[in-house]
Parts: structure tokens; sequence; C-alpha cells
């Protein structure tokens, strides 16, 4: 039944369920033609209908018929729902003969592939026009303002690559709150306590990488890929951004790339382990200059050289007036303490930037192993995803980069070993962390906590606020930066991610997994400090 049609009584909803639609032609046995509206579905209940015998049923677009003409000696076809289990029984004997065949004879020219499973692989651009309402299984309907969507709309038809790769974009990560220590802005003690006031008791801490979130979705050969995916002459995988742009432009350092992971995913025994031909890594790829050169270029060098350069001048300049007896000291003990921040700024910048020529400059740090064949792996704790990644770094330790963590009971002291190795992390320049629930899924008192929270370290945070923002005037205006639309966000985008690999493992239609990543990559467009 069309979706326009569902909850509805009329005469023509009657006439439609009795007797479908026609195209008001006849066939070759004076029989109607029927109108497959079927292809064209895009409702979210599930249809099972009948009256149009067919040999075999099979789903299209969440709809099922299931009369395989027993009157005509064919079969008599139950569905069990919810299991969506398929139970066929063949007719005792012919009980009226039909006028037209129920099977006809394959022509040789016909393709293999019918417009039917064409039609589940065809997105319309109807699908994400105007305001959109996606349900979820984990945060009920999310909306998508219909500005947003004309924004992802832009992105997707311009710059994104192929949609049947795009089963999974990533979620935005929230900051914690405001540390209120002096000189921090975040500090692991906020992020302890919103966890522990949410009714968390156990957490992981992983190490934050300074390199670009990546997707990786990779089969064992191409073979998969077009079972799997339908897409052929692109490889064994693809390797994308959080906003689905692919990574590398150069083709063939892609390729390289993905033969090296599964070449580690055969080495690691995951293939066969996980009864699967193709699986999708959440991974950071570094460096972070390898995607953000011109990011690197053009806003933060330009930024650095140009404070170093002119508050040297400065300086100098001061230091002849105090040289003339002019009282200058107060300004040039200022502008000294401006152009350390200045250094520490571009010293901050240049620790995540090297060189690429080639494979052998690329590290990969895998932090979820999100799906595989029949499986979202959102039902493992993180320690499990964890020693997936630590599997992958044992098989290629040239490609794959571990990422170091440590497990945290926030009703031991636990949390002040934490907090220690998260000084000892960022002291030695790194970028901070990322903590989570140990469970992939955590709910607390109000409800789904947030997934994962970040805590950067100072000297990260002069990249992202500027290379002055702890002098004091500076840091005590930042402490009232507002989180609540961040963290919505934060938890909009993960219900959305979850869903779209459920659907893809499902072997749910194109449109039904794209929706999903369409629909993130619309809420990107939401006004949000982008510094959070």
């Amino acid at each position: 039944m069309k979706s326009e049609y569902q909850g509805r009584a009329s005469a023509r909803v009657r006439d439609f369920c009795l007797y479908g639609e026609t195209t008001g032609e006849t066939d070759e046995f004076g029989l109607p033609v029927r109108a497959n509206w079927a292809a064209g579905y895009r409702g979210r209940a599930m249809v099972v209908y009948g009256h149009t015998p067919v040999m075999e049923p099979a789903w299209l677009n969440s709809t099922i018929n299931v009369d395989t003409g027993c009157v005509f000696g064919g079969k008599l076809t139950a569905l069990r729902y919810p299991e969506k289990e398929l139970v066929s029984v063949p007719a005792a004997r012919v009980y009226y003969e039909p006028v037209k065949p129920l099977a006809e004879p394959a022509r040789p020219e016909e393709p293999a592939e019918t417009g039917e499973s064409r039609a589940a692989n065809l997105l319309d651009i109807d699908d994400v026009l105007g305001k959109r309402i996606v349900a979820t299984r984990l945060r009920g309907n999310i909306t998508v303002r219909e500005e947003n969507a004309a924004a992802a709309l832009e992105v997707m038809s311009r710059f994104a690559l192929d949609p049947r790769w795009l089963m999974y974009l990533p979620p935005t990560i929230s900051p914690c709150d405001s540390s209120k220590l002096p000189g921090m802005l975040e500090h692991p003690t906020e992020v302890f306590t919103y966890f522990r006031n949410n009714g968390v008791s156990s957490v992981i801490c992983e190490e934050k990488h300074m390199g670009s979130r990546a997707i990786v979705v990779v089969g064992r050969d191409a073979a998969a890929i077009e079972r799997r995916f339908g897409i052929t002459g692109e490889g064994i995988g693809a390797c994308y951004t959080r906003t689905g742009r692919r990574f590398f432009e150069d083709r063939a350092l892609e390729a390289q790339f993905l033969e090296r992971v599964g070449l580690a995913l055969v080495e690691a025994g995951l293939w066969a382990e996980l009864g699967t031909d193709w699986v999708v890594l959440d991974s950071e790829l570094m460096p972070w200059s390898v995607k953000a050169q011109e990011l690197v270029r053009e806003q933060y060098a330009a930024v650095g050289a140009a404070a170093r350069v002119s508050l040297t001048d400065a300086a100098a300049l001061l230091r002849q007036a105090a040289a003339r007896s002019i009282d200058a000291n107060e300004s040039l003990a200022g502008v000294e303490e401006r152009l350390r921040l200045a250094q520490l700024y571009s010293d901050a910048y240049a620790r995540y930037c090297w060189p690429v020529g080639s494979l052998a400059d690329i590290r990969l740090a895998p932090f979820h192993l999100m799906a595989s064949e029949g499986q979202v792996h959102t039902d493992k704790a993180h320690l499990w995803h964890m020693d997936m990644a630590k599997r992958l770094c044992q098989a290629d330790p040239g490609l794959f980069q571990a990422t170091r963590h440590l497990a945290v009971d926030l009703n031991a002291p636990d949390e002040l070993e934490a907090i220690r190795w998260w000084e000892e992390l960022t002291g030695k320049g790194g970028e901070g962390m990322v903590v989570k629930p140990m469970d992939f899924i955590a709910t607390g008192k109000r409800g789904m906590v947030q997934p994962a929270m970040k805590c950067r370290g100072p000297e990260y945070l002069r990249i992202t606020y500027g290379p002055e923002y702890t002098l004091p005037e500076n840091i005590e205006r930042l402490r009232n930066r507002g989180l609540s639309t961040k963290r919505s966000l934060a938890l909009r985008e993960f219900a959305l991610g979850v869903e779209g690999l459920r659907r893809f493992v499902d072997g749910e239609p194109l449109y039904r997994v794209h929706e999903c990543a369409f629909a993130v990559l619309a809420l990107e467009s939401e006004p949000v400090d982008p510094r959070l």
C-alpha cells in the first residue's frame, strides 16, 4: 500500500488494496498491466501484500509480495514477523488454470539485474529535499531542517564519493565542561564528573590522535565489494572523511593503502573470526597535514608567522625606547609574553605535521570496528574494539598505530591515575584523550549519555582558541562557552550513524541507508561553535 494511503479509509484506498494500480494498458493475455508501485515506495512502514502472483517473494523498499500463486499450482507462502522469515509449502494441485503463466521464459538478452533490484539502489532527490524526519532506534525521530538539507545536498552532489559506500558517517564529539582550575579550560575531572553523575561507573580513556577522522570500508576482494555494495571498478574499498569526501586524491595511493589494510585483516585472522568478507573501521589517519595541508598553510601557519614577525619587531622597538630612558618595561614584558605564546602556538600545530611522500609516511589508528557481515558491533564493549585494533597493529605495525588507553573505575582511585596519565600525555605534546563509557551504548538517568567526550590538553587548545587564549581575561571569557547544542548534536549524529549501519547490515534499500548519512551531514550545518 502506498504510504499516502496508510491509515486512511476511502473507496480509492479500498480499490487499490483489492485490485492494485494499473497503467491503463493490457498485456498479450488481455490482462491489465499493473504499475510497480513498490519500486517507488519510500514509507517507513513495512508492507506485506499479494493479489499479483509471483514465483518467489522478494523484498523491495520495505515491501514484499507473498502471493506465490497457490491456487494456480504454485506455493502457499507465509511471512514470520518480526523475524522476517519466509515459509512456503507447495500446492497440492492446480486448483485453477491461470490465464497467464506464473513463470515467463527468461530472455537471454536481458541483464541479470531487474528493474526492481535497480530501483532499490536508486536515489531520488525527493527523498532528501525539504524538512525530513528520520526514525532511529536509539533516539526516536530526528528532524532535519529544510535549510540544513539544502546545504548537505550541495556537499553530497559536488564532493562526496559514491553514496553506496556511505553507510556510516561518524558523530561529532562534545568537549567536557569548562574547568575552574587556574590556566585550564578542560580537565579530566569534569569528564569523570559528567559520567558519574549520569550513572556510568566504568569508562575507557583513549589517547586522542592529532589526525583526521577516517572511515575505512574494505572488502576481502573486489568480488566481495560487488556482491555486498553493488560497486564495480573501484577496487576493494574506500577511505573517506567524516563528511563523505574521498580521503586520498591519489587513487593509486588509496589502492595501496586499502590493500595493506586488507592484508592486515588476513594476518590478524579477522576475516575468518568475524565470518565476513567486508568490514567498516572508524579511525584516525595521520598526519593531520595529509588532509589539512591547505588549512595549516593558510590559517595556522599564516597566523603564527604574522604574530611572531610583528611581535618581534614590536619588542625591538620597545627595547630601543627603553634604551632612551622611556618607561616601556611594562609594555615590553607584555609583548614578550605574547611573543612566547605565539611561538607555543606555532610549536603546537607543527608537531602534528610531517611530509607525506608515500604510504610509508601514513599511520592509521583504528578505534572502532563498526560493522561486518550480519553484525553491527555496537553491542561490544570498547575494550573489545581496542583488542581488534591491537591485533591489526601487530599484523602491520608499519601502517597501523596503537591507541594507548586506560580502563577507569569511577568508584575507585583509578580516576587519579587517569588524570596523571592525561597530564603525561599532554605534557609531551599530545592532543589529549577521549573518554567513553565502557559499554558502546550507555544510558543514564535521563536517557542515552554522551557516547564520547573529549578532554584536550592546554597546548592543543592553543591551536583551537588562538595563541593568547590562556591570558586570564581570555580564558575567563571562554569558560562561559555553551555546550548544550553541541551535546545534542553529538547524540543525534551518533544515533543516525548506528541506524545507518543497522539498516545496511539488515539489507535495507540504499535510500533507507543513505538518509541516515545524509541527515548526519545536514546536522553538521547547524550553527555550533566550530571550536568545541
